[in-house]
Parts: structure tokens; C-alpha cells; sequence
């Protein structure tokens, strides 16, 4: 009587599970390979286990952008924060987490939902919620300095039109001291 190896107990995965593996994916390959089959193939499942936690592909997608921007706007709350006073700090504070490039698995997922919003109607309104969330935030700590809300409002978009457009860029080929120019820029956004 032969002996055959003892099969190895799949995992049961829960619905977290699966849009936790769906946003690896976007971060990685792109909104294009948010397929089920990619995803089961990856999680090491079978396509029918997706369909206990999701009616279908569009009920997976709209998890993501739902996980995506109750995190985003959460997170924007919480950095831009600030007790009378500290507003500047605050600013200050929020570019260079935003800015900072320890933050490349962050980018990664936010470009690949940029990306998707370019196409698909739905992840651009999330997308829009979230950009409206982030510079309200930004223009409140403006105001609360005393800055009119004309201005407030231009400086909230500098600050994240600069957070963006620095985080995707490699500068090294420019200069070899880029804290120095990201302070100096900084500061001028947050004054």
C-alpha cells in the first residue's frame, strides 16, 4: 500500500483578505489585472471562493475604492491635525509625510487608482472625493493662520500638486542634496 503525501489544507479567506491581495495587484500590475482569476490564482484559491464574499468583478472593484478612500481621507485627518498654533507645524508636517519617498508603496497604489480613474467613471468620483477631502483639510489649516481664503485655497493645491509631483519624481540626477531644495520649498507652501 503506497503511501500518499498528506494534502495541504487550503486556507479559508475572508473578504479583507481578497481586497487586501486586489490592491497589491493595482499597486503592482495596474487597474487592467484586477481580474478575479489573477487574484484566486495569487491568493492560491479557487475562482468560486471569490464568490462567497463578492456578487462579482464590479463588487470587488468598488470594495477597493471604498478601502482606498476611507483610508486616504483618514489618514489626511489624522496629518493634518493641529492645535491653534500649530497650524504651520502642521503644514509643514503633512508635505513631508506626502513628500517623503519611504512612502513608495503608498505612491504605487495611488497612481494605480489615478490611472483607473482615467477610465472607469466610478473610481474617478472616488478619486474626486478624496482630492476635495485632502485639500479642504489642507485649506482649513491655511485659514486658521489667518490667510484669506483665496489664497488658502491656491496654497492647498501648490501643496498637493507639489506632494504628488515630488513623490513620482527621482531627482537624483539633478542634485545630490534634494532635502535641502524639498525644506526650502516646503517652507515657502507653508508660510
Amino acid at each position: 500500500m503506497e503511501n500518499k503525501p498528506a494534502k495541504t489544507p487550503r486556507t479559508a479567506l475572508d473578504r479583507d483578505a481578497w481586497i487586501k491581495g486586489a490592491i497589491a495587484i493595482l499597486a503592482e500590475h495596474g487597474p487592467e489585472r484586477l481580474r478575479v482569476e489573477v487574484l484566486a490564482k495569487r491568493l492560491g484559491v479557487t475562482k468560486g471562493s471569490f464568490y462567497w464574499h463578492f456578487k462579482d468583478r464590479r463588487d470587488l472593484q468598488d470594495a477597493v475604492l471604498d478601502l482606498w478612500k476611507d483610508g486616504r481621507i483618514r489618514d489626511i485627518r489624522k496629518q493634518t491635525q493641529a492645535q491653534p498654533g500649530g497650524e504651520a507645524a502642521a503644514l509643514l508636517h503633512t508635505i513631508e509625510v506626502y513628500a517623503s519617498a519611504r512612502n513608495r508603496k503608498g505612491i504605487a497604489i495611488e497612481a494605480a487608482v489615478r490611472d483607473w480613474a482615467r477610465r472607469d467613471p466610478q473610481a474617478a468620483a472616488v478619486v474626486e472625493e478624496v482630492d476635495a477631502e485632502r485639500l479642504a483639510c489642507a485649506c482649513r489649516l491655511f485659514l486658521a493662520r489667518g490667510i484669506k481664503e483665496e489664497e488658502a485655497r491656491a496654497r492647498s493645491l501648490m501643496l498637493y500638486a507639489y506632494v504628488f509631483g515630488v513623490s513620482l519624481m527621482r531627482c537624483g540626477g539633478f542634485t545630490n542634496d534634494i532635502e535641502s531644495l524639498k525644506a526650502w520649498i516646503a517652507e515657502r507652501i507653508a508660510r
